[in-house]
């Protein structure tokens, strides 16, 4: 964000995702008759929602989608899905100049100080920065942080696209992808993930993400997509449950997306555990890949790095 935040909003809860989702159908429908202009300007706001508790029964559920041991601490991504709806309801603003619907996910990168209690109460804030242009439209940052008590927890940030849509002033010409893609040389396989037709409804149903784009067929093409494709948050948090699957202090992680898994599908992985990232932080770090083994592509990279 450029310059200083002018409005700090406290919401009286937290939103309600499928109310989001409904409003940025309506949000689009009056971009298109309206013919938006071109994004320049992100909303210069921070929303927040504070005394935010886990729901120990979808706790437990999301838990057990994942094929994780249930504890009294919760998973570093499930904090993601906790925030979620916050980030959301910036997203779902009529001044956001980006449409919410579609929209692609290409990196998750968090930090956490420490571990977070099953039954501690968050405060949740965020925003949207760094509005800039891709080679395929305009990506946007969006910035999460929870904090207990005054002590910030766990910051993430989440980077999305939104294809097609050129920022004022982008010229196309000066952002250019590179088509010729280096070969992709997979790793030595340490797993498969065997992932259904249902997944994205099952992921949606722990998580509250009710995206058209993960449920079915029918809902993704509405959207442009060729078939549903699996939640990126599912993809991260099963890659961080795997990596490490019961931290015990301050945790690190990152995941960039390459390309979609699609539904029903199957991922093959990679994981690899060094002694340090070499940047003198201490701790374990696991390198993950995971790709399509058919086509020869991959899904998406990522590190966890546990202290």
């Amino acid at each position: 964000m450029s310059g200083v935040l002018t409005t700090d909003i406290v919401l009286p809860g937290m939103p309600s995702l499928p109310a989001l989702y409904r409003r940025a159908v309506r949000h689009a429908a009056v971009r298109t008759v309206r013919r938006a202009s071109p994004p320049d300007v992100l909303p210069d706001v921070r929303h927040r929602v504070h005394g935010v508790v886990a729901d120990l029964g979808a706790l437990t559920r999301f838990q057990q989608l994942l094929g994780s041991a249930a504890r009294d601490t919760l998973p570093s991504a499930y904090v993601h899905t906790l925030a979620f709806p916050v980030a959301m309801s910036v997203l779902a603003r009529p001044d956001f100049p980006l449409p919410l619907l579609g929209m692609v996910h290409l990196s998750n990168e968090v930090h956490q100080g420490r571990q977070v209690g099953a039954f501690e109460a968050l405060d949740v804030v965020a925003w949207t920065e760094d509005l800039r242009p891709h080679a395929a439209g305009t990506q946007v940052d969006v910035v999460t942080e929870a904090s207990v008590g005054g002590e910030r927890v766990w910051t993430g940030r989440s980077v999305y696209l939104a294809r097609g849509v050129r920022a004022r002033g982008d010229d196309a010409a000066t952002v250019r992808r590179d088509d010729r893609r280096p070969a992709f040389d997979p790793p030595v396989p340490t797993g498969l993930w065997g992932l259904g037709a249902d997944t994205g409804r099952r992921y949606a149903a722990v998580s509250g993400d009710w995206n058209p784009i993960h449920l079915s067929g029918p809902t993704a093409r509405a959207l442009g997509m060729r078939t549903a494709i699996a939640h990126g948050m599912y993809l991260a948090a099963r890659m961080v449950d795997e990596a490490v699957p019961a931290p015990h202090g301050a945790l690190a992680w990152r995941i960039d997306f390459a390309t979609p898994v699609l539904l029903p599908g199957t991922v093959t992985t990679s994981f690899a555990r060094t002694a340090g990232d070499g940047g003198g932080s201490g701790g374990s770090v696991v390198e993950v890949v995971g790709w399509s083994a058919k086509r020869r592509r991959p899904h998406f990279t990522g590190w966890v790095r546990a202290e």
